[in-house]
């Protein structure tokens, strides 16, 4: 009789983030010689002590608190997941703890969020496809019980509150979808191909009932134009990642082969690319996405997710979880999706 452990894939793949975000945190902002002149062979990387988090994991915990009440009110629909969602951010962005270099498009946004009675979409930033809108979308992808439409809107919707632009949502939606992947079984050699697919099958699908009237805060003559140009910035992503899984070796600045990070669709396919590279070498994954030229714990956050939603919470040596910052709520966010 074989007994089966679940590898706790929700609980893996938070915690992966987190530890990539620290990790990332000290090498943002430094070109590859510089990380490794002050923090030497990045292959030996250590967290550093204490294990502080950057507005990746802060916000990726707001949307995963919001997520978890629009859960508990019933069926996971718009608008009941908007209003806490909202709420959350809000709270983030007048929390004292929100001092951690967090982006303009967030502050702008929430500064807009704030006011009663104001629309989400008109707080929307939609000339801004930032990263920030992709790097807290882990929760869509690992709550159990959504079908692909909601998990499709709602990772959507989350990324539009603050990012508007449509590869922001496309890139967003693809992110929460290969964690989804990943934490149900997936094979990463076929990954790529699998989001390839998923994209071409929704380029010119508009969540109208998630995203309501956004598109009209933009210059396209219609909502599948609009959205349709965001699925063709990720899938032009996509085939530079299939390309560089194949050519890039291990030691060269993933950056180089596609993107540096700070844009959404880069920062998915970047953290990919690390990801696959270091299959089953969860640490040395999240080394080498700390130690590149641009959106270090972005890039490392992203990947500390896939690498968790793959192999599970026992990919993290006590040692690193023990003394990362919020461990306790990102355990019971983990423990509840798990259960």
């Amino acid at each position: 009789m074989v007994i089966r452990v679940p590898k706790r894939a929700a609980t893996g793949a938070l915690l992966g983030l987190a530890l990539g975000d620290a990790l990332g945190f000290p090498t943002e902002f430094n070109d590859v010689p510089s990380i490794l002149a002050k923090y030497g062979p990045w292959r030996q990387m250590d967290l550093p002590r204490p294990a502080i988090v950057t507005d990746d994991t802060q916000m990726t915990l707001a949307l995963g608190r919001g997520l978890r009440t629009a859960m508990d009110r019933g069926a996971l629909a718009p608008k009941r997941l908007a209003r806490p969602v909202r709420e959350e951010f809000v709270d983030w962005y007048q929390s004292p703890e929100n001092n951690r270099a967090p982006g303009n498009t967030c502050l702008r946004a929430c500064h807009l969020l704030k006011e009663e009675g104001r629309a989400w979409q008109d707080a929307s930033q939609t000339g801004s496809k930032g990263c920030g809108a992709n790097m807290r979308v882990a929760p869509i992808g690992l709550a159990p019980g959504l079908d692909d439409d909601q998990r499709a809107g709602a990772a959507q919707l989350q990324a539009a509150l603050t990012h508007g632009h449509p590869t922001a949502l496309a890139a967003s939606d693809l992110t929460a979808h290969a964690v989804h992947l990943l934490a149900r079984g997936a094979e990463p050699t076929g990954l790529v191909g699998l989001l390839r697919s998923y994209a071409y099958d929704n380029r010119t699908r508009y969540h109208h009932q998630w995203l309501g009237d956004l598109w009209t805060r933009s210059d396209d003559p219609g909502p599948e134009h609009f959205i349709a140009r965001g699925w063709d910035e990720c899938l032009g992503v996509l085939a530079r990642l299939q390309d560089a899984v194949r050519t890039v070796s291990p030691e060269t600045d993933p950056c180089l082969a596609t993107g540096a990070g700070w844009i959404a669709e880069e920062a998915l396919a970047t953290a990919l690319l690390c990801f696959l590279l270091f299959v089953g070498e969860p640490l040395t994954a999240l080394r080498r996405a700390a130690c590149t030229s641009g959106d270090s714990d972005s890039i490392a956050c992203l990947t500390g997710a896939f690498v968790g939603a793959h192999l599970g919470a026992d990919a993290w040596p006590a040692d690193w979880t023990d003394r990362i910052e919020y461990r306790g709520e990102l355990l019971a966010l983990g423990a509840l999706w798990d259960a």
